[in-house]
């Protein structure tokens, strides 16, 4: 008898067991990241942090027993690249979701094939027509780019600068934020009085900035990118002896920017998330504790410094495992679960999502930064 009450435990326990294999799962996870090429500076931290993160959760067992497998694809920042990767992903390795492009052309190339795949888009690139209109499977963690342009705005009323240039790229990301520059600048009472568009792989621009240069109206300089432009278009400036204030995207928080640029960086005002200036955040601001301890473990493993790029990737990746957590491996439950996920703290900000955001982000999730030193710090009037 006892030996019989013994195999019944023992055939419960395999049952259980099995039961417990059955259910759990490998979740497929998709990246398209500019790992190489121009916008290195961005995929490159979004690729390393993906990969960290996905070696911790795998460590503790995975989200509810389900362990992430990650296939990274490097684009190289190319849009047709991103369209035949988004295909790969989708149709071939059949992923439960992708995270990224890097950069904002990219993800507008392959938000419709996401949307017709019925999988889970959440984007590293901020232009503000990834999520408006809004597309029921694709979100994104940077801060948007109407937002950003108002914190740029608001600071140059402080300082009483009304006559503009503005530059940007021949990108997504540059073509969107010049676009809302145009749009919002009348609401500030900022005139733009020249906007030039350079190539993004452009080496010199100095013939730009002499013609820009030329108008003594001009009081302040705006550029929108996120090529290695960025650096050129500063050392081009000063090269001028054009001492006007320089104003840049939120595309400009990575420190590699500023060492490219040299002593020209100095003084440059720009826009962004509060990851870069973590260490000097009172202990009590809601997102101190996951800024700094994202900041701690990346740098002690890569040796380089956080920057707000990687930070997009955490947040996408932590945005995606919480909406696994709450919705298991049904693909419409997490999808569900993402749009309204509320109060969850992330590197760009504290994000909140309804089906009719799906950026999640406000007006305080911005702050204004400045080079000092060659480093990063806050801006003070």
């Amino acid at each position: 008898m006892k030996r019989s009450f013994a195999a019944v435990i023992m055939l419960a326990a395999s049952l259980a067991l099995s039961v417990s294999l059955a259910v759990a799962e490998t979740v497929k996870v998709g990246a398209i990241l500019a790992v190489t090429g121009p916008a290195s500076f961005l995929g490159g931290p979004e690729s390393r942090t993906l990969e960290m993160l996905t070696e911790e959760i795998n460590a503790k067992g995975g989200i509810n027993g389900n362990k992430i497998e990650l296939i990274i694809k490097d684009s190289g920042g190319n849009p047709e690249k991103a369209i035949s990767f988004a295909k790969q992903l989708i149709e071939e390795e059949k992923v439960f979701a992708i995270i990224g492009p890097s950069t904002s052309g990219e993800t507008l190339k392959i938000k419709q094939i996401c949307e017709d795949g019925k999988t889970i888009l959440l984007s590293c690139a901020a232009a503000e027509q990834i999520v408006e209109p809004v597309a029921k499977y694709v979100f994104k963690t940077p801060q948007k780019d109407s937002h950003v342009v108002h914190a740029i705005f608001e600071n140059m009323k402080a300082k009483k600068i009304s006559k503009v240039a503005v530059l940007a790229s021949n990108t997504g990301f540059g073509q969107a934020g010049k676009g809302q520059l145009e749009k919002q600048a009348p609401e500030y009472g900022i005139q733009i009085l020249a906007a030039e568009v350079y190539d993004s792989k452009a080496t010199d621009l100095s013939a730009i900035v002499a013609k820009l240069a030329a108008n003594k109206e001009i009081q302040a300089v705006i550029n929108w990118s996120v090529e290695p432009a960025q650096a050129i278009v500063l050392k081009n400036i000063r090269q001028a002896g054009w001492n006007v204030p320089i104003y840049q995207s939120h595309g400009f928080g990575n420190i590699k920017y500023v060492q490219a640029a040299g002593a020209a960086a100095e003084g440059v005002i720009f826009p962004a998330g509060r990851l870069l200036i973590a260490d000097k955040l009172s202990d009590k601001h809601p997102q101190k504790a996951v800024l700094t301890s994202y900041t701690k473990t990346y740098e002690t493993k890569f040796k380089e410094e956080v920057s707000t790029f990687g930070g997009h990737g955490y947040d996408a990746f932590k945005i995606l495992c919480k909406g696994i957590e709450l919705g298991g491996t049904n693909r419409e439950k997490v999808r569900d679960a993402i749009e309204n996920l509320k109060g969850f703290v992330g590197t760009a900000g504290v994000f909140n999502f309804s089906p009719t955001d799906h950026n999640g982000l406000g007006l305080d999730s911005v702050t204004m930064l400045t080079v000092k030193g060659g480093d990063f710090v806050e801006y003070k009037k």
